[in-house]
């Protein structure tokens, strides 16, 4: 609703139905995406989807598991898939340009709660199926970076900040930094970012978080 609202007001935003656990689902988005471009290339892919459950290290489950991972890291592995061809065609349209997000970028939302070194946040919140997931998802942001360069594709993963979200404010907590705010600096980051930044783990900031 809040996106036909949108949509409403600024015409050149169209919303697509997504369903990041589907395969069926993320290949039709991805056709109805490459519908709309007509014979234009995708230049950014945003990989934003994401979920967690307050779970400790012993309450921890399969079924947690497999649920967060599937939605987390196997939906941005399969929705990059899937995008590839409009991803690819938006470069080959600005041969020789350097990587930018102008050009052809996948950036996937990640999270220093994911960072093996910060482990961020450990002692309120375990959340360790969340964890997991975000540090597989830097990995893949990682090996895209590697398997996709050669196509003029930039690859990174952005830690958004601890956001006031429904997600980010589920727990007694209040998270520092507004949607606006993280919003901001993520589009500014963005804009910036070139060859040296492919592969790389950043924050909303542009600061380097450690893996």
């Amino acid at each position: 609703q809040e996106l036909q609202k949108l949509a409403s007001k600024h015409p050149s935003l169209v919303p697509v139905a997504l369903e990041v656990t589907d395969p069926a689902s993320i290949k039709a988005a991805a056709a109805r995406v490459g519908e709309k471009l007509g014979g234009s290339g995708l230049n950014l892919l945003i990989n934003n989807a994401g979920m967690a459950k307050p779970n400790s290290l012993d309450m921890e489950t399969q079924e947690s598991m497999t649920e967060i991972y599937t939605t987390n890291t196997i939906g941005p592995l399969l929705l990059s898939q899937a995008f590839l061809p409009l991803l690819k065609k938006a470069a080959q349209g600005s041969p020789g340009s350097a990587l930018s997000c102008s050009k052809a970028a996948i950036v996937n939302i990640s999270s220093s709660a994911g960072s093996i070194q910060e482990l961020y946040m450990w002692g309120p919140t375990h959340v360790v199926s969340y964890r997991c997931s975000k540090a597989a998802l830097n990995m893949l942001s990682r090996c895209q970076s590697l398997g996709y360069r050669e196509h003029g594709i930039l690859c990174v993963a952005l830690h958004p900040g601890w956001v006031q979200t429904d997600m980010g404010g589920a727990g007694s907590l209040k998270p520092p930094l507004t949607v606006d705010e993280s919003v901001r600096g993520m589009l500014k980051v963005l804009s910036s970012l070139s060859e040296k930044d492919t592969g790389t783990f950043l924050d909303w900031e542009g600061k380097v978080v450690p893996w």
